[in-house]
Parts: structure tokens; C-alpha cells; sequence
């Protein structure tokens, strides 16, 4: 343990020295390791399929949706950006100031370390480094444990492809993680459970370590009792890929459980079940489209959920498991208890519940009396019930009519509220994410002064204070002149 603690401590030191010199802040390497990281995801695509099938079960057309091709089009647009998120902006001054100028300078926040989660194992830990690079950090990536073929190609790719002194994979479990937090960061960025997102917050307060949270929590989808065919169809497809099709459930963003009229239930559950037999097959494990659950310890959560009294019952599709292959069925089901762990914390996994309303706007009422969401998505042509689920709820994101799709837009943030996280990234908003913008004034030259700035005081320099600062500038000049009194 003491010479892994060295070895870390080196790492660091080396990772100091190289932001230290300031080869990080130029535009030239930081436009080189974007590409590096370009030429990485297309020359290791082949080996990223095979971790990510070792790991989790996925299929390459899943792979590539959510991890590959979500990065190639972040660095794409960051390498395209770059030099206008790095340039300077100008800020007004108020005439009180003159003769001065003021701009805003975006400068890096310095050493960074990025806590990824096993679910999107690439994704999670590329995309925060795209933005940690564009804005001039050097970085440590601790990818999880649980996904060790991924965090192993994670590790010698990067190695491979980019510059190690500025950016390294640090691999380890449980006690790798606790010695990075006791050192001292410039920022965190952890994606992960809430539970171990306050382990890091905690340890972060010793430093005062700003930290970016990326948690999840229970995203409800509010289904409305559309009128068309298709309109019902296309809300179905896109709930079960969701669902079933993004990690198997196992997404921070994806679907936790559903929102809809009794009245319109049972023809809901008809279209999901027709849609998963459609995805996923009469036998989904055999299809090769549905990823696993990570691990046995997963599994058995998951089983216990369904395990629970009054939850096994309300199941109305699915519910077979295989253990040894960590695999379960899509799962629907209708009404389980409200009081049930089903529903008290995110599920995590491949189980859809559908809780029944009597009216749709009752939807509203649900979702503010649980904790704050990241995402909600509600399938609805109502206007109205659109802008009150806008003015009337908090969560990280609202969509309509779709899922997921706002990860992929590089224009939106994407990021948590309350207890489903907090700080955002994606597109320039990761660069921001890393970056401190510093407030710079420029007096031109030191002629003009403004007397009444300085002590000693008298009633005079508080009457011109007070015109001052409500820009009354015929005021001030008057009163200066002794022509106005008050």
C-alpha cells in the first residue's frame, strides 16, 4: 500500500509540473489531444466492442450509439469551437469607471480528477475529458472497477494516444478511490451513486474542492392518452429503447418508472409488450440486443426488488431471471406499492413500473412530492400540460415526445438539480465546467481620479456616493458643481 500511495503521489507531481509549465494553456496541445482522443475512438473501436461486450453484454449497434459516436461528436464539435471558447470576451463598464476596459479571460482551473461510472464506462469518462482538455487541464481519470475490461483498454489507450504527462488513467477499486480523494484537486467531476457522490463531496470540503455531481435518481415519464395510432406507436418504441435498450436500464437518464390514466393502461401495456417482443425478441436473452446486469451483487438487488410483497403481483410482463448469466427479462409492471423499494429508489435495471392516475394532471402533484429528477419526459400533444410540467416541476432536463436525445445535443447542458446532482457538461458547457473565467480591469491611465471615493468623510461625498451608484451622472455633476443640493 505505501508504495502504491509512492507511485500515486509521483503521478501527481509529474501531472503538477507539466500544467505548472504551461504547455496545457496553449491552443496547440490542447487541439492535439482532442485529436489524439479523435484518432483513438475510430482506431480502437474494435477493441472498445469487445470490452464493452465483456463487460456489460452490449452489442455493437448499442456501443456505438451511446458511447463511440456520442464522443466522436463531442470532440468533432469541440475542435471546432475551441478557439472561441478560449478567446476572451469584453464586459461593459459603467461610465464611473472611465477611461477603463474590462473582459472576462477563461483560464483552467489546473489538476482534475474524473470519477466515471461502469455503465457508460468510455462515455462517462471521455466525454468531462473533452471539455477538461479544451479548457487546458491536466487530468486523472479513476475509471470504476466493475467494468474492468473497459477500464483496462481505457488505461492503455490513453496511455498510447495521449500526451501522459498531462492526462493518466489511474485504475484501482475501493481504496485507489479513497487515496485520490485525500490529495488535493483543482476539481472533481464524479458520475455515480448518490451514496458515494457524498463519500467524495465530504472528502472534497477538506480542500474546498470545487465538485461537479452527476448522479441520476428516479426519471419518470408521464404518458398521456394520446389520440393517434401512430402518435401511441412511436411513444412506445421510444419508451421500451429507453428502457430496456440503454444498459438494460442501467442509465442514470434512462426511464425509472411511468405515469399514465387508468383508463388508458391497458391498451399502454399492450403496445410496450408488442414493442419488446419487437426490440428484444419472444426470448430476449438469445437476441444479442439487451445488455446484462453488471454484476451478482446488482442482480440480487434487482431480484429483491421484485421479490418484495405486492411487487411480484402487479407484474403483468417479464419477470424471468438467470442468475448465472445476470440476465433478466424486460419487466413491466402495473401499480406496485407506492411504499415499495421498487419505487422508493431508482431501480437501476430492466424493471418499468406503470403508476395509474386518475387524470394525467395528477402526473404533476407525483413527481414534486419525490426527489428532484434528472430528466423528465412526457409523450403529450397537450400544450398546457406541457408548460406546467415546465413551471411546475424541478428536474435536470425536460423532453417531450422523445428520451434521451438531449444527451446527445451538444447545445444543452446536461446535469442534475438537488438531489439528482449538481454542476452541468456537454458542448461548451463542459469547457466552462473546467474553467475559471477571471474579471480583468484595465484603468488607462492614473489622471482621472473621482475624489469623493475616499475618506475623510462628510455629507457632501455621501450625497455624491448615492447619485454615483444610480448612474445619475447629471446629478453627481451638479451636486459636484454645488447647482443641485439633493
Amino acid at each position: 500500500m505505501e508504495g502504491v500511495k509512492k507511485d500515486l503521489e509521483g503521478e501527481l507531481e509529474e501531472l503538477r509540473e507539466t500544467y505548472n509549465c504551461g504547455k496545457t494553456k496553449e491552443e496547440t496541445w490542447r487541439r492535439s489531444q482532442l485529436k489524439a482522443l479523435l484518432n483513438l475512438l475510430k482506431e480502437k473501436e474494435d477493441d472498445i466492442f469487445k470490452a464493452l461486450k465483456q463487460d456489460l453484454g452490449k452489442h455493437q449497434a448499442e456501443a456505438y450509439r451511446d458511447e463511440i459516436g456520442t464522443l466522436v461528436k463531442s470532440v468533432d464539435y469541440a475542435l471546432a469551437n475551441l478557439k472561441k471558447w478560449m478567446s476572451s470576451k469584453k464586459a461593459g463598464l459603467p461610465l464611473a469607471v472611465f477611461p477603463s476596459t474590462a473582459e472576462l479571460v477563461p483560464e483552467p482551473l489546473g489538476l482534475v480528477l474524473i470519477i466515471s461510472s461502469w455503465n457508460l464506462p468510455f462515455g462517462l469518462s471521455i466525454e468531462p475529458l473533452i471539455g477538461a482538455i479544451a479548457a487546458g487541464n491536466v487530468v486523472v481519470i479513476k475509471p470504476s472497477e466493475l467494468a474492468p475490461a473497459c477500464a483496462s483498454i481505457l488505461a492503455t489507450s490513453i496511455h498510447t494516444y495521449l500526451d501522459n504527462r498531462g492526462v493518466k488513467v489511474i485504475q484501482g477499486g475501493i481504496s485507489v478511490g479513497q487515496q485520490l480523494l485525500q490529495h488535493k484537486w483543482d476539481k472533481i467531476f464524479f458520475t455515480g451513486s448518490a451514496h458515494v457522490g457524498r463519500i467524495v463531496l465530504s472528502a472534497a470540503i477538506k480542500h474546498l474542492t470545487p465538485v461537479t455531481l452527476e448522479l441520476g435518481g428516479k426519471c419518470p415519464a408521464v404518458v398521456d392518452s394520446l389520440s393517434s395510432t401512430w402518435d401511441k406507436e412511436i411513444a412506445a418504441k421510444r419508451i421500451i429503447s429507453a428502457k430496456f435498450g440503454t444498459c438494460a436500464g442501467q442509465a442514470c437518464i434512462g426511464i425509472d418508472y411511468i405515469l399514465a390514466e387508468k383508463r388508458f393502461t391497458s391498451n399502454l401495456v399492450e403496445l410496450l409488450k408488442l414493442y419488446t417482443k419487437k426490440m428484444f425478441g419472444e426470448n430476449p436473452k438469445e437476441t444479442n440486443s439487451i445488455a446484462r446486469i453488471i454484476n451478482k451483487t446488482n442482480f440480487l438487488r434487482l431480484k429483491n426488488l421484485l421479490e418484495e410483497p405486492m411487487v411480484k403481483t402487479s407484474i403483468v410482463h417479464g419477470g424471468s431471471l438467470d442468475e448465472d448469466n445476470l440476465f433478466i427479462e424486460p419487466t413491466i409492471l402495473v401499480d406496485p406499492p407506492l411504499n415499495s423499494t421498487l419505487m422508493t429508489e431508482e431501480i437501476f435495471g430492466p424493471l418499468l413500473p406503470i403508476i395509474t392516475v386518475d387524470k394525467i394532471e395528477e402526473s404533476i402533484d407525483f413527481i414534486k412530492s419525490r426527489p428532484k429528477a434528472l430528466a423528465i419526459y412526457a409523450f403529450t400533444c397537450n400544450e398546457t400540460l406541457k408548460g406546467r410540467l415546465i413551471s411546475e416541476t424541478s428536474s435536470g432536463s425536460v423532453t417531450f415526445n422523445d428520451t434521451i436525445v438531449q444527451y446527445a445535443a451538444d447545445s444543452l447542458p446536461f446535469g442534475g438539480v438537488g438531489g439528482s446532482g449538481f454542476g452541468r457538461y456537454h458542448g461548451k458547457f463542459s469547457f466552462d465546467t473546467f474553467t475559471h473565467e477571471k474579471a480583468v480591469l484595465k484603468r488607462i491611465d492614473l489622471l482621472f481620479d473621482i475624489w469623493f471615493r475616499y475618506p475623510p468623510w462628510n455629507d457632501k461625498k455621501l450625497m455624491l456616493l448615492k447619485s454615483a451608484y444610480k448612474f445619475d451622472y447629471l446629478g453627481l455633476l451638479l451636486k459636484a458643481l454645488g447647482l443641485k443640493k439633493s
